[in-house]
């Protein structure tokens, strides 16, 4: 795990040293000055969404300098009413000759991104004030949930589960005869566990322990955890790792890619397999038995909501699922209790039966 995690942060430094060259010299003091706190992927983020307000800057602001050419006391002279304007520019922008718009989520992350970077200078003297923090976060519109109800979790298994795939080219069963077990053991991990799609590609064999149905993930911010699963998700996963070695001992070109490398999930290439192909099984299978659009990010807030139903219990959610915040928990399955009130509602009898 150790090693997928350290290239995956090589990779996240590489491109980070990479957009500093396009940004003002002090950005590389800044990102310098709060990695012992931040991952390499949050910093990264950061510099994406900085690499935007700069080059904001440079077209709306301070017309007459490139973005490098920007310095703390040209930032010195912003006010409030500027980063309203950039806040409200985000709602349909130009980047590089490709057009982007923010919604709610995304400019809060991005003026929380700003944020961060102005107090680290004001902290240090640098800026008289984190202008920022006197902008109002955008006022967030929370959606309904959407996840998989019991009997469409069942289609999809089965679905995965069949020899042929119904509704599926002549290639595509090809593949599953590939991949079957592979795309069982994802889904019912995803459904059984609750856990990030970032979680999932960096799982190793030996993260695994059988004896005790658990496994070791390494959760959003870096953090590690055990996680607990079901006889059924362990069949799974036993009969995909079955699978593997009966690969590597027949000597197939799939086994001896696979062959000494300690990734649990591969791709049919034999390489560790990556968000995008995840992402797309997910969509392959789910389109085939509901018209909901149905992500990782859905499988992992269906397990919630279910063990949300079953548990009554937000911190017990939040714990399993790796939320930081519980305000975060209850911010994604508040539709759920709606089903609680209802059941409150019908305990309260304001006569007695016989009157």
């Amino acid at each position: 795990m150790e090693d997928f995690y350290a290239q995956r942060d090589d990779k996240n430094l590489a491109k980070i040293n990479e957009l500093c060259d396009e940004l003002p010299i002090f950005i590389r003091e800044y990102i310098v000055g709060i990695h012992t706190r931040t991952t390499t992927l949050t910093r990264l983020n950061y510099v994406y969404d900085l690499r935007i307000f700069f080059d904001y800057l440079s077209k709306k602001v301070f017309r007459m300098l490139k973005p490098q050419e920007i310095t703390l006391a040209d930032l010195e002279t912003l006010k409030a009413a500027d980063i309203e304007m950039y806040m409200y520019y985000l709602s349909s922008y130009e980047f590089q000759g490709k057009k982007y718009r923010c919604h709610d989520r995304a400019k809060e992350r991005k003026l929380c991104s700003l944020r961060s970077f102005f107090k680290y200078f004001f902290n240090r003297d640098k800026l008289s004030s984190n202008v920022c923090a006197k902008v109002e976060l955008p006022k967030r519109h929370e959606h309904a949930i959407t996840c998989l109800d019991r009997h469409e979790v069942a289609k999809l298994l089965a679905r995965v589960e069949s020899d042929k795939l119904t509704n599926a080219t002549t290639r595509e069963n090809s593949y599953h005869e590939i991949t079957k077990m592979r795309d069982i053991a994802i889904l019912t991990l995803f459904l059984g566990t609750g856990i990030r799609i970032s979680e999932l590609v960096g799982l190793n064999i030996d993260d695994f322990n059988f004896e005790e149905n658990s496994f070791r993930v390494v959760r959003k911010g870096g953090s590690e955890s055990i996680l607990y699963f079901t006889e059924e998700i362990a069949i799974a996963l036993k009969n995909y790792c079955a699978w593997q070695q009966d690969q590597i001992d027949a000597e197939t070109s799939f086994g001896k890619k696979i062959e000494n490398q300690n990734a649990m999930f591969y791709s049919i290439q034999g390489n560790r397999i990556s968000v995008r192909a995840v992402e797309n099984l997910v969509k392959k299978h789910a389109k085939n038995i509901t018209e909901k659009r149905i992500t990782p990010h859905k499988l992992r807030s269906t397990f919630g909501t279910e063990l949300y139903k079953n548990t009554q219990d937000i911190y017990v959610v939040a714990t399993v699922l790796g939320h930081k915040d519980i305000n975060t928990t209850r911010r994604h399955y508040a539709a759920t209790s709606e089903d609680i009130k209802r059941k409150a509602a019908r305990t309260v009898k304001l006569r007695d039966d016989e009157e």
